[in-house]
């Protein structure tokens, strides 16, 4: 059946067409850069289409005969709305690896429009936000009346070249978290605190991840906020970013910050994603004062993207399910996360 990966030249794009080659899965590939994407085709035995996102009856033209699309490539605040637009009106399922809330709520305002073409719309296939959202999920599932949730992740390895340019970009936009039931922004490295993950405790710093959108879908908790464990050098350069943070959103800024990461950043080889992992902990309150919390180990967070939006794509493939939002556990279940190769998942009551 056809689907089809677009981005495939770039760093997740080709990790996620070269596994799905392994499975016998024989995705089409797609991107905006014929020779890369000629190349890697011709590597790996595929078909490929060649269009960019800028219009739309292109991505229509390219998109027919797709069942389905995993979209990689960023940035996703720029290229997430043609896509889905183009999904929507073919009749393609809909899945990327974005992080950003405003991608998030940008593609759940198209939910009923996807009900109604019987199209599944789910971002937030990889790392961003599977592990996560399932263990969102799955401590809810142990206290049905939390009304606080603490996310947290430690990511080892690196970042991609797309990865990096993203956080370039969010960083004028300072920090998110949920309070009843609301976004609301807060400075850049608004609140720290110990995380005690599986391996060692370390400092976190509140982060505008994903996770402040999409729990809030997965589990309705109205009070959401997400760190990322960081030196504390690292969060005092943010902190000191607060001054400044109305001109990293200038033009000549952003070019000078992704010309850097350009030159500087490739992304983790293959040797440091095998020995690194990434790690996560999860907390509910409710308003008794009953908690609950977990911590979940996964593989380097761009083989677990890997493995985690192949497995939706495989589960799309096979089985016929009602258009709409969804997010990685209303779709697999909260405890799709844990079921992956290489995680493991520790429930604390």
């Amino acid at each position: 059946m056809n689907w089809m990966i677009y981005g495939a030249n770039g760093y997740t794009g080709t990790l996620a067409a070269r596994e799905a080659t392994k499975r016998g899965l024989k995705p089409v590939l797609g991107g905006r850069n014929e020779p890369a994407i000629k190349q890697l085709a011709a590597e790996l035995g595929l078909e490929y289409r060649v269009f960019s996102l800028d219009e739309p009856s292109s991505i229509r033209q390219a998109l027919s005969g797709m069942k389905l699309v995993l979209h990689c490539a960023g940035p996703f605040s720029v290229t997430s709305q043609p896509m889905a637009e183009a999904c929507l009106e073919e009749g393609v399922h809909y899945l990327d690896i974005t992080g950003e809330i405003d991608v998030f709520a940008g593609i759940h305002q198209l939910h009923e429009r996807a009900r109604r073409a019987d199209v599944v719309l789910l971002p937030g296939s990889g790392f961003d936000v599977v592990p996560s959202d399932c263990l969102a999920a799955s401590l809810v599932n142990a206290l049905p009346a939390a009304t606080k949730l603490q996310l947290a992740f430690e990511a080892g390895g690196g970042p991609s070249p797309g990865t990096a340019k993203t956080s370039a970009e969010g960083l004028k936009n300072g920090g998110r978290i949920r309070r009843n039931g609301k976004l609301k922004r807060v400075p850049l490295a608004w609140k720290t605190r110990t995380i005690p993950f599986a391996h060692a405790d370390r400092l976190g710093v509140t982060i505008p991840w994903g996770d402040v959108y999409t729990a809030y879908v997965s589990t309705g908790v109205p009070d959401i906020e997400v760190y990322m464990a960081l030196p504390p050098s690292t969060i005092a350069n943010l902190r000191r970013m607060r001054w400044i943070q109305g001109l990293l959103g200038l033009g000549p800024v952003q070019a000078f910050l992704k010309k850097r990461i350009a030159k500087k950043v490739r992304g983790p080889s293959d040797k440091t994603r095998k020995d690194s992992n990434s790690q996560l902990w999860g907390q509910v309150r409710s308003a008794d004062g009953r908690k609950v919390q977990a911590t979940m180990t996964t593989p380097n967070g761009y083989d677990l993207t890997v493995t985690a939006s192949l497995g939706i794509v495989e589960f799309l493939l096979a089985n016929d399910v009602e258009g709409g939002f969804y997010t990685p556990s209303l779709l697999m279940g909260a405890d799709y996360a844990a079921s992956l190769p290489g995680v493991a998942f520790n429930l604390i009551t």
